[in-house]
C-alpha cells in the first residue's frame, strides 16, 4: 500500500467534524512530504478543510451548508499537549455555553496553569489567563463552575436566580469525589467565591463538607453579590450582601 493510500484510509476512518494533525495520523518523518501532498489533494476535492496550519478536519455538510467543528474542537490542539489536557476555555465563551449569558466574546479566554496560550484560527482569537489549579480532564469542569462564581457579578445579561439554580443543578450531578474536589479547589480561589459556593452548597444540600469553606472566611468581611434572600435565603449566613 502506498503512503497516499494509507493516509487516505486513515482520514476516512476519522469522525466527521473532529480536527486532526500529522501526529494524529501517526506520520513518520520520512512520510511527511507524501502525507502533505495527499492532504492537499483531499482539500482540493472538498473532503478536507484546513482549520489552521497543520490542523485539518472533515467538514459536515447539511441542508444549510457546511457545518464547522465546534469551537472547542477547533481549539483542541491548544487545550491538549501529548494527549493530556492542559487548558480549558473560560470567560464569556464558557458562560455562554453554560447558558448564563447570550453574549459571545470577540476574544476567547484560555485558562492554563503554566502555559500562556495565544490562538489565531480564522476568526477565532484566544488569549491566555492563569488557572488557579493544574488543569486535567478530570477537573476542568469543576474549574469552569468556580470561574463562573468568580465572575458572577461581571457576567452580562445574566439572571441571578436562574444562574444560581443552573450552577447548583450542575454540581448536584457530580460524584462525591468531585464535590470534595470542588470544596478543595475553592480554597485556592478568592474569598468571595468560597462564600457564594458555601451558600449554594449549604442551601441546595449539594455536599456535607462545607466547614473548610466557612473556616477560610473572615467573619468580619462582606461579599457583595447583590443576591437577595429570595434567591439564596441563607446568603446572610455567608456575609453575602
Amino acid at each position: 500500500m502506498t503512503i497516499s493510500s494509507k493516509i487516505e484510509n486513515k482520514v476516512k476512518k476519522l469522525p466527521i467534524g473532529t480536527t486532526f494533525t500529522y501526529q494524529t495520523l501517526a506520520v513518520k518523518s520520512e512520510e511527511y512530504a507524501a502525507t502533505a501532498k495527499t492532504l492537499e489533494r483531499l482539500i482540493k476535492k472538498g473532503m478536507l478543510k484546513r482549520a489552521s496550519t497543520g490542523v485539518f478536519y472533515k467538514p459536515k455538510q447539511t441542508v444549510f451548508g457546511e457545518l464547522k467543528p465546534r469551537e472547542e474542537e477547533l481549539l483542541k490542539n491548544y487545550l491538549f499537549e501529548n494527549d493530556k489536557r492542559i487548558a480549558y476555555i473560560t470567560g464569556l465563551s464558557l458562560y455562554n455555553r453554560l447558558g448564563l449569558t447570550t453574549q459571545v466574546p470577540k476574544v476567547i479566554k484560555i485558562a492554563s496553569r503554566d502555559k500562556r496560550i495565544f490562538v489565531s484560527i480564522g476568526n477565532i482569537k484566544g488569549k491566555p489567563v492563569k488557572s488557579y489549579i493544574d488543569v486535567s480532564d478530570k477537573n476542568y469542569y469543576i474549574l469552569e463552575i468556580l470561574d463562573a462564581l468568580k465572575d458572577f457579578k461581571q457576567i452580562p445579561d445574566m439572571n441571578k436566580r436562574s444562574a444560581v439554580l443552573l450552577l447548583a443543578n450542575e454540581m448536584k450531578k457530580w460524584s462525591e469525589k468531585d464535590k470534595n474536589l470542588l470544596v478543595k479547589y475553592a480554597l485556592k480561589y478568592p474569598p468571595r467565591v468560597r462564600a457564594i459556593l458555601g451558600a449554594i452548597i449549604e442551601y441546595f444540600e449539594i455536599a456535607n463538607e462545607i466547614k473548610p469553606l466557612k473556616e477560610s472566611l473572615n467573619p468580619l468581611s462582606q461579599y457583595e453579590y447583590k443576591i437577595t434572600e429570595d434567591i439564596l435565603p441563607n446568603a446572610k449566613n455567608w456575609n453575602i450582601v
